[in-house]
């Protein structure tokens, strides 16, 4: 951003509460964002970023936070043009042209994450047939059975090199929500690993308050390549319907009758969908599997009534509070619709709008002693899938992984040990997650004192 944009940038909002410059997801942030939550929330209701995503409003409080993600009269979730399309020609090298992003923006924009009223409201009814709570029920055998399929192959790469401490990320929660969300599509085993590396390129580009060029167009390569690879599954199941044997099974062979039926108006609709869940389906729960493991044994106390008390609602408790204290999603976006006064400031339209989920999961205005971590903690949910009209759709599908590979583990390693005290987290700042979680596999009782 040059110096006349951010000049004219805070002539918009003079007295506005300012972000700290140079703070929210600086390096020592990244590692430990909660000190300067626990500022944001203290100073005011909303602050005011001269650099952020162009220019934006922060929100750190869950009150204001609830009250954004809920009110689609004066928020929008249509935001991704000026945030993918943010470079202008002959800016060099630097920037990207909006003539370059023109399919990633094509794509992304008609997702449904990113619409609004009606259209949201009817792609998200004909998504949610991938998630009822019976064809849950229905996955779960194979979700269980799998566990334990990638948890022996974690023990054995322990056994083959007992000296040296297993990596928790790569051999499960890396790879088991890409091939769940495979699943519930219906794409046939074995290309996890492609899409994972495609989701890695997407990922860094929407993790970025100010995209770099070389971002955008990786995530723009991302996306295509996983669209390219949709359109073979596409092309396959139409052959096969065209044959009279129907479009096939999983959340794939529904959208495709919906297409046929008209609920999905064209191919492009039905493209902007199945990547986004395609994506977005795994990307955050792999978060939420290394964050869960590691919050539970850096407080060996709740390991341990864990231990004591492994039963299914204690189990579901602990993934809530896990979801509420290390939140997967820190932040979400919407744009003004219709300029208003908000938390004491005037709010234009198309200012951009950014809600730091991690800071409201820790509002002392909503949760008692929210720095502390509780298994045991009753009451409301926090942000963690937000609210609202655009609600996590896959909510209940990330629970039931978590909760199933909480089990497992529990049974399995009693003594599971951390071995390396110092979380390694990864350094984009939409997702809270870690790089890395070695481990030592002890099937003994943990020490309460580690």
């Amino acid at each position: 951003m040059n110096a006349i944009t951010e000049a004219f940038l805070a002539a918009q909002h003079p007295a506005a509460p300012r972000v700290p410059e140079g703070r929210l997801w600086s390096a020592e942030d990244l590692r430990d964002p909660y000190p300067l939550y626990a500022a944001l929330r203290a100073s005011a209701p909303i602050h005011w970023s001269d650099t952020l995503f162009g220019g934006a409003w922060i929100i750190s409080r869950q009150q204001e936070a609830e009250s954004v993600l809920r009110d689609t009269q004066h928020f929008s979730a249509q935001r991704t043009g000026g945030w993918v399309m943010g470079g202008e020609p002959g800016e060099g090298e630097g920037r990207h042209s909006r003539q370059e992003l023109t399919k990633f923006q094509q794509l992304i924009s008609r997702a449904f994450l990113f619409v609004d009223g009606a259209d949201h409201a009817r792609l998200r009814g004909l998504l949610h047939a991938g998630f009822t709570p019976s064809g849950l029920e229905a996955l779960r055998p194979w979700l269980a059975q799998r566990i334990e399929q990638l948890l022996d192959a974690l023990e054995a790469a322990h056994a083959a090199r007992p000296e040296e401490p297993v990596d928790f990320i790569q051999h499960l929660a890396r790879q088991l929500p890409a091939c769940v969300i495979a699943r519930v599509l219906g794409l046939p085993p074995g290309d996890e690993a492609r899409v994972m590396a495609w989701s890695d390129e997407i990922a860094v580009f929407i993790g970025e308050p100010v995209p770099e060029a070389s971002a955008a167009r990786r995530a723009q390569r991302g996306l295509l390549l996983m669209a390219a690879f949709l359109e073979r599954e596409f092309a396959n199941r139409r052959v096969a319907q065209a044959r009279g044997e129907g479009y096939g099974e999983g959340l794939i062979g529904l959208l495709l009758q919906a297409q046929d039926d008209g609920r999905i108006t064209d191919a492009d609709e039905l493209m902007a969908q199945t990547t986004m869940l395609l994506f977005a389906g795994h990307e955050t729960t792999r978060y939420l599997l290394g964050n869960l493991v590691q919050t539970l044994l850096a407080h060996p106390e709740q390991w341990q009534r864990l231990q004591a008390q492994p039963d299914p609602a204690l189990i579901h408790a602990a993934v809530r509070e896990v979801l509420r204290y290390e939140c997967p999603v820190q932040y979400t976006g919407r744009r003004v619709a219709v300029a208003h006064e908000f938390a004491g400031q005037r709010l234009k339209r198309g200012d951009a709008v950014i809600v730091l989920i991690g800071a409201a999961n820790r509002d002392a205005e909503r949760f008692e002693q929210p720095e502390r971590f509780d298994v045991t903690r009753r009451g409301r949910a926090s942000l963690a899938f937000g609210t609202g009209a655009h609600v996590c759709i896959g909510a209940s599908l990330s629970m039931m992984e978590a909760e199933l590979v909480l089990a497992a583990v529990l049974r399995r390693w009693p003594g599971l040990r951390l071995a390396d005290a110092q979380a390694q987290w990864q350094g984009n700042p939409l997702y809270r997650g870690l790089t890395r979680l070695p481990l030592w596999l002890t099937p003994g009782q943990t020490d309460p004192r580690s």
